[in-house]
This record gives C-alpha cells, sequence and structure tokens, in this order.
C-alpha cells in the first residue's frame, strides 16, 4: 500500500522541469488555489451524499492540493512538507490543552471559547496590535463564511440576539427595505447594499438554528437542478422548454416538484 512519502515523490516527478508533466510544472500558487476550493467543496458534496467510496476519492484529490502546495513552496526555498505537517501538530496540541494538558474544558462551547483566547494570544504574540474581537478573520474565505465567522466573534462577546424570532423580524425588515429601495427606483449600490443586509441576516438566521449556511444552499441548489432537469424531461416529448410561457413552465415545475416529494412519501 502506498504511503505518503510516494505521493510526495509522484509529485515531485511531475513537477520535474525536464522530465515532468508540462501542465503540473507550468502551475504555481495563484493558478492552484481554484482547484483546491473546488476539491474542498467536492469532499463537502461528497459527505453530504454519504457517499463515502467517493469521500475516499475526494478526500485524496484534496491531500494532492496539500502536497503540490507544499511542494511549490520547497522548489521556492519557502518551506517543505514535513514543515506542513510539523505545525499543525504543533497547533492542535497547542490549542487542546484539556487533551494535551491541564486545562478544564467539559464541552464543545468551552472547547471553543479556549480555542479562540490562544488564537488571540497567538496573534498578540506575533505582534498583531488588532485588539479587536473581529481581530484575525480572514478576507480570503468565501463571504458567506466571513459573515458566519463575524456574527460568532462578535456573539463570544455577547453583541447576540437572544434566539430565532427576533432574527426573523429583522429579516423582514430587511427585505421590506429592499422593496422599498426597487419601488423607488434604487441603483445599483443602494440594492447591493440592502441585499447585502438581507444575505447577512439569512446567515445569522441559519447559524441561530443550528443550520449549516453551505448545507442548506448546497440541498437548494441540488433540488433545483434535480427539479429543472425533470422540467426539461417532461417537455422534452413536446419541443423542450423554450419557447413556453412562464405560466406553462410554472405547471411542469409544479409537476415536477409534486413527483418528487410523492416518490419521498413513498419511500422511492
Amino acid at each position: 500500500m502506498s504511503n505518503i512519502d510516494d505521493l510526495l515523490a509522484i509529485m515531485a516527478r511531475l513537477r520535474d522541469p525536464e522530465n515532468g508533466c508540462p501542465w503540473d510544472v507550468k502551475q504555481d500558487f495563484e493558478s492552484i488555489v481554484p482547484y483546491t476550493i473546488e476539491e474542498a467543496y467536492e469532499v463537502a458534496d461528497a459527505v453530504d451524499r454519504k457517499d463515502f467510496p467517493a469521500l475516499c476519492d475526494e478526500l485524496g484529490d484534496l491531500l494532492l492540493q496539500v502536497v503540490f502546495h507544499a511542494r511549490m513552496a520547497e522548489e521556492a526555498g519557502h518551506f517543505v512538507f514535513a514543515d506542513v505537517v510539523d505545525a499543525i501538530c504543533t497547533k492542535l496540541t497547542v490549542r487542546h490543552p484539556h487533551v494535551f494538558g491541564d486545562v478544564q474544558a467539559d464541552t464543545a462551547e468551552e472547547v471553543l471559547t479556549n480555542w479562540e483566547a490562544i488564537k488571540r494570544r497567538e496573534r498578540e504574540a506575533d505582534g498583531e496590535v488588532d485588539g479587536s474581537a473581529l481581530a484575525g478573520v480572514s478576507r480570503g474565505m468565501p463571504e458567506w463564511q466571513r459573515a458566519l465567522k463575524l456574527q460568532k466573534r462578535a456573539a463570544a462577546v455577547g453583541f447576540e440576539w437572544p434566539g430565532v424570532e427576533p432574527v426573523l423580524d429583522k429579516l423582514i425588515e430587511e427585505i421590506g427595505e429592499v422593496r422599498a429601495e426597487l419601488e423607488n427606483g434604487a441603483d445599483k449600490e443602494r440594492l447591493t447594499d440592502e441585499i447585502g443586509d438581507v444575505l447577512f441576516v439569512c446567515t445569522n438566521l441559519a447559524r441561530h438554528a443550528g443550520v449549516d449556511v453551505s448545507a442548506a444552499l448546497r440541498h437548494a441548489n441540488a433540488k433545483f437542478e434535480r427539479r429543472f432537469r425533470r422540467m426539461e424531461g417532461l417537455a422534452a416529448a413536446e419541443g423542450g422548454l423554450s419557447g413556453r410561457s412562464l405560466a406553462e413552465q410554472e405547471q411542469l415545475w409544479v409537476q415536477a416538484k409534486a413527483e418528487e416529494e410523492g416518490a419521498a412519501a413513498s419511500g422511492c
């Protein structure tokens, strides 16, 4: 069975300027990042589908991304793969003093509180002067994820809705503001601001409801795709969807939805 050394050797061979793969040799950090992000989402998709053979495969693809970045860093003299492993081992040990030390933490919430406190001390030790509770929230993550992180950080110091109901009220308020802007001929900048508020509150609503924002959106995307493809199938015998009125297409959507819900109810 292959081990990590085999993978590192394969990556080194692929990146060999003379005998490697032209595509792999051509890549740099910036060009590989989109693939790294894509592979992470494919891992999430496999988990969502509970497809464990696919999860095994996708985790391998994600590991390849780590090895690819580490190989390019080694070539540039920045660090090697062993440094990546050493860094994460050190981080996990330091940030779990309730496991590897004498700190008491009996709940997941206490663990997260300790984790954030340790991260804050690490930033201070590195000379970071930003004392905000929001310090260190990366600008490189997807914006929905950054919104969630900002909300969690604010909640940790008490700036938090007491429950779901006030968040729902706030969502209704923000939707009303979007409607008002549309009715008054708002410009794109104003609409961007107001719709951004709606999305931010939706993220907060999901957090309060204990729903994973990314999973919820993946489910919605998958549901839309299934039903739209069924619409296309239903319309195929009569020339397809193109050219049909919105009312006709809506009728097909309702039929596709009813079929799916009927199949779910029967356990098919």
